[in-house]
C-alpha cells in the first residue's frame, strides 16, 4: 500500500466486493452457554461471549456432541456472508460455531492489521467459549489464521478444513489490491460472481444460487464491517503476501491433518499455493475442483460439505 489514496480507494473497492448491507440487530445478552436446541443457519440466535475488553459475537449451529468446528471468516466477512449449504451442510454432522473476531461485525474491540493477532482474537474466543480442541474450517483470510494458529497453539486443534489457502508469501496474493480494483463499478451480485467464481455458464449459475442463499437470513443479520476494520483486514492479508522465504519449511513441522481444498481457477490464491503446501506439510491432503474458483465452496457446497465431513470423521 503505497499511498493513503491507494490504501483508502482499496478499501472501498473491498467493501463494494465482499460485504452485504443488510440491516442487523444488537443483541444485549452476554453468554457462552450453547443453546438447547438445534438452530439453523438463518435462525440461529446471535449470542456474546467476553474475554478481557472484547466481547465476541456468535452463533451455534447444530447440537451434536463432540469435537466442535469452529469457523473462521474470509476478508470482509461476517457469520452472514457464509453460505447456509455449506455451514448447515456441516451443521448436520458436527456442532458448528460462527463467529466475528475482534472489531469485525458485532464484537467489539479494535481489528487488528496482521494475521498473527487475528490469530491470538480467534483463540481467545475459544478459549473464553470453554474449548480445549476444535477443528478449524478457514476459508481465505480465515486459512490464514487457521495457520498461525496451527503454528502458535497446536495442542487447540484436531483438524483443520482450509480453502482459497496459500502460505505466508502466497504467489500471487500480492495483486489483491489489481483484482479487487478490476471489480469496480460492478453490481454487488456481479462483484462476488467476478471475485469467486469463473466465466463458465454452470460457475456463475451456482454463484448467483449461492448469493441468494447468502441473503435469506433477514432477522438479526450481523453488522457488517466498519471502514477501519475493512482496512485493517486488507492490511493484514496483504502482509500475509509479503515474501516469505521459510514459510514452507515452517509448516513442515504442522503435524495437524489439514484438508486443503482449491478451486482451480483461484484468482487471488492461484492453486500452486495449496499445491506447495500439500508437499511440505506432514500430514496433508489437497483437493482441487475443476471450473471453480476462489469460492469453491459455494459453487459446490455439497461436494465440498461431503469432502470436509469424510475428512473430519475420518
Amino acid at each position: 500500500m503505497a499511498t493513503t489514496r491507494f490504501t483508502t480507494m482499496s478499501m472501498l473497492a473491498l467493501s463494494a466486493l465482499l460485504t452485504f448491507s443488510f440491516v442487523s440487530c444488537d443483541k444485549d445478552e452476554d453468554t457462552a452457554t450453547p443453546p438447547a436446541v438445534s438452530y439453523d443457519h438463518q435462525h440461529a440466535p446471535t449470542q456474546f461471549v467476553t474475554s478481557g475488553d472484547v466481547k465476541f459475537a456468535y452463533r451455534v449451529l447444530g447440537n451434536s456432541e463432540g469435537v466442535p468446528l469452529v469457523v473462521l471468516s474470509p476478508l470482509g466477512s461476517t457469520m452472514d456472508d457464509w453460505d447456509p449449504a455449506v455451514t448447515d451442510g456441516f451443521a448436520k454432522k458436527y456442532k458448528v460455531i460462527l463467529f466475528d473476531n475482534t472489531g469485525v461485525g458485532s464484537s467489539t474491540g479494535k481489528t487488528p492489521s496482521t494475521i498473527a493477532d487475528m490469530a491470538k482474537g480467534a483463540v481467545t474466543f475459544i478459549k473464553a467459549m470453554g474449548y480445549s480442541r476444535v477443528n478449524l474450517l478457514g476459508f481465505s483470510m480465515g486459512s490464514f489464521i487457521a495457520q498461525q494458529i496451527a503454528l502458535t497453539e497446536p495442542v487447540l486443534i484436531n483438524k483443520m478444513v482450509l480453502t482459497g489457502v496459500g502460505p505466508k508469501g502466497s504467489e500471487g496474493l500480492s495483486k489483491l489490491p489489481e483484482i479487487i480494483g478490476g471489480g469496480q463499478g460492478l453490481s454487488a451480485e456481479e462483484s462476488f460472481l467476478y471475485f469467486g467464481f469463473t466465466k463458465s455458464d454452470a460457475s456463475r449459475a451456482a454463484g448467483k444460487q449461492a448469493y441468494a442463499r447468502i441473503a435469506l437470513r433477514q432477522v438479526d443479520r450481523d453488522k457488517p464491517l466498519s471502514d477501519e476494520s475493512s482496512l485493517a483486514e486488507l492490511t493484514a492479508v496483504l502482509g500475509w503476501a509479503q515474501p516469505a522465504p521459510d514459510a514452507l519449511k515452517e509448516l513442515e513441522s504442522v503435524k495437524i491433518p489439514v484438508l486443503l481444498i482449491q478451486g482451480k481457477e483461484d484468482l487471488p490464491v492461484p492453486v500452486i499455493n495449496p499445491t506447495n503446501m500439500a508437499q511440505h506439510l506432514p500430514n496433508a491432503h489437497l483437493i482441487v475442483y475443476d471450473d471453480a474458483a476462489h469460492a469453491s465452496l459455494f459453487q459446490l457446497a455439497d461436494k465440498f460439505v461431503k469432502d470436509g465431513s469424510d475428512f473430519l470423521g475420518e
